[in-house]
């Protein structure tokens, strides 16, 4: 056990004020964050893995790249000062695990330490965590007051595979971009690619540079849009101005951009659909557009794909990618047999399909004992949960940049945890009200269509459209909510170990004066 598995001790058992479960781009700004705006918070990370970066070490497939820009994708508090704005996954790596180093986040790291089990304990006002080593399979316990939740949406044990008949059959390799094979050999092989999103958009191109050729079959067309890779004004600005000066400006043009687009798309979806179409056939013939690249549904009712420097299309124009819109039948010997009766040779198929979505990183919860099932909560500003004390998880964005709203979440963690020492609260809890009994319910993620996130979507909390039981995907909304509105709003109930939350007001507000 390290360093920080040791420096906290309560009745003889590790404890923390905050535990911190993963050490991805949340978990290290979350951390960040607690180190600036909380002082004195003893904290540790539990990180399921032996490395820090979350999903940008996790996956190592080809080509392995943001899609989003890296002046919003960054964090707040440290410039990305690289030429390319559109990075690869091994400089985001770097410069999560340059961040851990340069503020001391990794002396605060247990790796190989999954959580498995959370117990709220409402008479010790703390989470017990049952941890799991990865490498000798032993359980132990740890306690904290506050569970900050930032280990991502998805499930790092398995991907999301459809059911495909005949995959014994096929005689050549099948990979799921997520558990990509170190020693996977491509060169001047015929690869198929099953998928059209921002993986398959991210492996076809760069695989293409070595393979004999590369298909992408696809069951519908995906909007995609081509930008730069290098921010231009970015780097000009940077020759000029301070770092954090020239990104901040770099952060607000690109935001700016950011939700202008995002919301002409859902107000005037036409023109999207129309500026989109028109770009890309700058690039490929009109009839090739027309047949792969023309969505029957509106720009971002599904994610928008971005292809860097006309990648994607200059690989098609290049003849060493092929874009087929079909669906599957079944996998063959040689390869795919389509349900136009179209057999692809393939010697590798990739199944880029999807994730596997898991709520609370796949961990068990119980509060007093008793399971908790996050259907049966209404989310909070989409952090908390209604009647779910001391627990928040972090939730980037969809239609942005995921750090944007990372950042903003642990800043207003750290004016909770401020607020509750100042009214000497030990425990937080979102709280319905008699006013919202009415509230109609929505989906956790509203407006947006991807299978990915449609068949889980009834496993998560509800939402409702009036603050603050909203999970918002609204930049400009949430900077308002989580910086502005005040912690003390009358749903979050201050209480201490052992007291009831609805005869605590009094003493709390005592407490405040």
């Amino acid at each position: 056990m390290n360093q920080a598995a040791s420096a906290a001790q309560q009745n003889g058992q590790e404890y923390y004020d905050v535990i911190i479960i993963g050490a991805g781009l949340s978990g290290i700004g979350n951390a960040y964050h607690l180190q600036k705006n909380g002082p004195g918070k003893s904290y540790a990370i539990l990180e399921r893995r032996d490395a820090i970066g979350g999903t940008w070490d996790l996956f190592r497939y080809p080509g392995i790249r943001s899609d989003s820009d890296m002046h919003t994708l960054g964090y707040n508090f440290k410039p990305w000062t690289k030429p390319k704005a559109i990075a690869d996954g091994p400089s985001i790596r770097d410069y999560v695990n340059e961040t851990a180093d340069e503020n001391g986040i990794r002396e605060h790291i247990q790796f190989n330490s999954k959580v498995v089990a959370a117990n709220w304990s409402s008479a010790e006002a703390a989470w017990t965590l049952t941890i799991e080593d990865m490498n000798s399979g032993e359980t132990r316990q740890a306690k904290c007051n506050f569970l900050s939740m930032c280990a991502g949406y998805y499930s790092y044990d398995e991907g999301f595979t459809p059911e495909f008949s005949g995959t014994d059959d096929f005689k050549g390799a099948i990979v799921h971009p997520q558990f990509w094979p170190e020693d996977m050999d491509y060169a001047g092989k015929k690869v198929v690619v099953i998928g059209s999103g921002a993986t398959a958009m991210t492996l076809v191109p760069s695989m293409a540079e070595t393979a004999e050729h590369v298909t992408m079959v696809q069951r519908r067309a995906t909007w995609v849009a081509s930008r730069p890779a290098e921010d231009a004004v970015a780097n000009r600005l940077r020759k000029f101005l301070p770092d954090m000066l020239a990104y901040n400006i770099t952060r607000f043009k690109n935001t700016t951009r950011q939700q202008l687009i995002y919301n002409t798309s859902r107000t005037d979806p036409g023109r999207v659909r129309k500026e989109l179409l028109a770009l890309a056939k700058q690039k490929l013939p009109e009839e090739y557009i027309d047949q792969h690249f023309t969505p029957d549904y509106n720009p971002w009712d599904e994610r928008l794909c971005l292809i860097p420097d006309n990648d994607l299309f200059n690989a098609i124009n290049a003849g060493t990618v092929s874009v087929v819109t079909d669906t599957i039948d079944s996998f063959t010997e040689r390869g795919l047999l389509l349900d136009s009766g179209t057999e692809l040779e393939a010697d590798i198929i990739v199944t880029a399909t999807g994730l596997q979505l898991v709520r609370l990183g796949g961990m068990e919860a119980s509060i007093d004992g008793q399971p908790l099932n996050l259907a049966e909560t209404w989310s909070y500003k989409g952090m908390m949960y209604s009647g779910v004390p001391n627990l928040l998880t972090t939730f980037g964005y969809i239609n942005a940049s995921w750090t944007l709203r990372a950042d903003l979440m642990a800043e207003w963690t750290c004016r909770l945890l401020n607020h509750m020492q100042k009214v000497r609260a030990q425990i937080a809890t979102p709280t319905l009200r008699a006013e919202d009994a009415d509230m109609k319910a929505k989906e956790w993620i509203d407006d947006f269509s991807p299978n990915y996130m449609k068949r889980s979507m009834h496993l998560f909390p509800k939402q409702s459209d009036k603050e603050p039981w909203v999970n918002s995907q609204n930049y400009s909304v949430d900077k308002k909510m989580m910086r502005k509105a005040p912690i003390d709003d009358g749903v979050l109930v201050f209480t201490r170990a052992g007291q009831n939350a609805r005869t605590a007001d009094d003493d709390i507000s005592v407490a405040a004066q």
